[in-house]
């Protein structure tokens, strides 16, 4: 039997005596951080807390441990750090002052969404809830532990950092189901995401990462989780009703992203400009209906969008029932049903109006065309010398050589739009030919931007000649190591100049428990992707009380 003293608090393994476990490389002494619980804290008197392994302006999730069944638990604790904090030491939340009507608010919004989440046990997508327990002034929902990894993990792991629509239909397909059944019960998950959906080893996805919807609105009183490029724009505080829709958007997303191989762009830019598109290589490979049920899904804004799972499934397996989707009702015509007299002389007597209406706009619209026409001809010089010159014109003669006609102008790529929308206009393909050389750039924001072309802007060349755009990359994304926690400050630097990111040390007191220099925590979380250049804070014990005191005392006395 498995002794809980016994086990690792960062992945509930049995180490025994071991200071370090070798599973997961945590350190049996390693504090938590406040306001989370102390580690080996117990929840309910049954669940014993361990690490953080992640939060948001919602909460935290912890590793634990089920003393009555003796497994492996995930522990969600209401913690939102906006509005309630908890001193070092203490297990107990604190509301701050002002903030108790929306702890409240928000308390209950926890518990209805869990609730609810608890009594769906069994659907395919769902990692079980198994309890829901308040304590310490707030509340937990527990659940079962689910071994394994993230979607962007799992694509990443891929030799082409996308899959084929057969493999993707497999895999989404039980999770748009299992959206639908959420949706039906008044849950909308609002945070789909390649980080939020979890590959088992069965192949098979599972949704995380539920938060209520206060901690994924924007300007709201908790601090906002929203996942660029998956949240809908009516998540970012632009106007638009939240709803089943929501979802879509971020599921559309996600599959764009498993297909593509790379993020959609964000809903919010695409305000200003609607740069999404299939790039052709693979719109040569997904059904034509595929791609029309993503751009029906990503429409930017919520009265555009696909509004239930059910269409969305439709759109995506090609149902006929699809295709007729918001198509307008037409009542059944009326046939062998014979007009009365006064019926036809009425509808004659309207058609006659109606030609004579459409008489009077044609001969409107020739005069203005031909007072327009004359306008030109007086305001070009060359036409107005070939109508108006008196003499003989045979000698006119255009001031442009003919070779000079056959040129084209190169215009400023940069200012036109992203590399995608230039070669999918044919005002640019029919003039020029394109080559694209990627680069990595300092930001995602630069994402498909023109950066430079090979031929200067105004330079007039022959048509069809081959321009050599340079286009961002966006920023190269570096995943953050997990194995930081234990090393001394100066393996752990070394380790991430080496990957390109910026460390920065920030030193805390120390009570002597702990061996000084070693590095106690990291931020932001690890085991993530972030930008090169990106800085990481290490936080490292300080010197233990005295220390100093004695390396003065010592050096006086020699």
């Amino acid at each position: 039997m498995i002794n809980a003293d016994d086990l690792c608090m960062g992945c509930m393994k049995e180490i025994g005596n071991l200071k370090q476990c070798p599973h997961c490389g945590f350190y049996a002494d390693s504090p938590q951080i406040p306001p989370y619980l102390p580690i080996r804290s117990v929840v309910g008197n049954r669940y014993l807390v361990g690490k953080v392994t992640e939060y948001n302006g919602e909460g935290a999730t912890y590793m634990g441990w089920d003393l009555s069944t003796r497994a492996a638990v995930s522990v969600r604790e209401f913690l939102p750090d906006a509005i309630s904090t908890r001193d070092k030491g203490d297990s107990e939340l604190k509301i701050m002052p002002g903030c108790e009507i929306t702890f409240r608010d928000c308390y209950h919004s926890f518990l209805e969404m869990w609730r609810k989440l608890a009594r769906l046990r069994g659907l395919s997508a769902l990692i079980s809830v198994i309890d829901i327990v308040e304590d310490h002034g707030t509340a937990y929902a527990i659940s079962e532990y689910f071994e394994g990894a993230t979607l962007r993990e799992f694509l990443l792991r891929s030799k082409t950092g996308y899959i084929s629509w057969d493999r993707a239909r497999q895999l989404f397909m039980p999770v748009l189901s299992t959206l639908g059944t959420l949706h039906s019960t008044g849950i909308i998950h609002r945070g789909i995401s390649p980080t939020t959906l979890l590959v088992g080893k069965d192949g098979k996805i599972r949704i995380s990462g539920f938060s209520i919807w206060q901690a994924r609105t924007a300007k709201g009183d908790l601090t906002a989780q929203l996942f660029p490029g998956y949240a809908a724009v009516e998540q970012q505080g632009y106007e638009g009703q939240q709803g089943a829709w929501t979802d879509i958007y971020a599921f559309a997303a996600v599959l764009y992203r498993s297909l593509i191989g790379s993020d959609p762009i964000d809903s919010a830019s695409r305000l200003t400009n609607d740069r999404l598109m299939v790039p052709a290589k693979f719109a040569e490979q997904l059904p034509a209906y595929v791609i029309n049920a993503l751009i029906n899904a990503m429409q930017i804004l919520p009265d555009d969008r696909t509004r239930t799972v059910e269409q969305l499934r439709a759109e995506l397996s090609a149902s006929p029932s699809a295709a007729v989707a918001g198509e307008q009702y037409e009542p059944p015509r009326q046939e062998n049903v014979k007009p009365s007299p006064s019926e036809i002389k009425s509808r004659m007597d309207a058609r006659k109006k109606a030609q004579k209406t459409a008489l009077k706009t044609a001969l409107a619209i020739l005069g203005a065309g031909l007072v327009m026409f004359f306008i030109i001809i007086l305001a070009v010089r060359p036409f107005r010398e070939f109508f108006f010159t008196s003499g003989d014109n045979s000698g006119l003669t255009t001031k442009v050589t003919q070779t000079q006609a056959q040129q084209v102008k190169v215009p400023d790529f940069s200012a036109i739009g992203n590399y995608g929308t230039i070669t999918s206009s044919t005002v640019w393909t029919n003039r020029f030919t394109f080559k694209a050389v990627y680069v990595f750039t300092d930001s995602n924001d630069d994402k498909n931007k023109i950066i430079e072309q090979s031929v200067k802007p105004g330079t007039m060349v022959a048509p069809k000649t081959e321009i050599v755009l340079t286009v961002s990359k966006g920023a190269e994304m570096i995943r953050l190591p997990g194995d930081l926690i234990g090393k001394d400050f100066q393996s752990a630097e070394a380790q991430l100049a080496t990957l390109g990111f910026i460390c920065k040390k920030i030193e805390k007191p120390n009570d002597g428990f702990a061996q000084a220099g070693t590095v106690f925590s990291v931020s932001p979380t690890v085991n993530l992707e972030y930008a090169k250049g990106t800085t990481i804070y290490l936080y490292v014990w300080g010197e233990p009380p005295g220390a100093e005191t004695t390396t003065a005392e010592e050096t006086t006395a020699e």
